[in-house]
């Protein structure tokens, strides 16, 4: 596994959508997808479980203290060799973001 991509949220309902979306519909694929739900209460969780079906994302549901904690959580989940962070409410430009840092990075190897 090449990249984890974690994104921590606790009640953002209004964006968290888009945020998984911006993840799921890159072109690279050699990547996890974290997201960690600090316990919301707003509709958040309902809409993260939309996209648990698809093999990329792994999904918790945990209690904890604030924003870093909830990272690194998720850091501690992660496969990945390397770690990328999206919170709730970003997003990628486009599909072709993640492919084309990951070839820049090899072609400076």
């Amino acid at each position: 596994m090449q990249l984890t991509i974690i994104t921590t949220v606790k009640n953002d309902v209004n964006n968290i959508e888009r945020t998984i979306k911006s993840v799921l519909l890159q072109n690279f694929q050699d990547y996890e997808y974290i997201v960690i739900d600090g316990y919301s209460n707003d509709g958040t969780s309902e809409i993260i479980q939309k996209y648990t079906k698809n093999k990329k994302i792994k999904y918790f549901r945990i209690e904890d203290k604030n924003l870093y904690e909830g990272l690194n959580k998720g850091i501690d989940f992660s496969n990945g060799e390397f770690i990328g962070f999206l919170h709730s409410g970003d997003f990628y430009y486009n599909n072709n973001v993640l492919s084309e840092i990951f070839l820049n990075k090899n072609l400076n190897e």
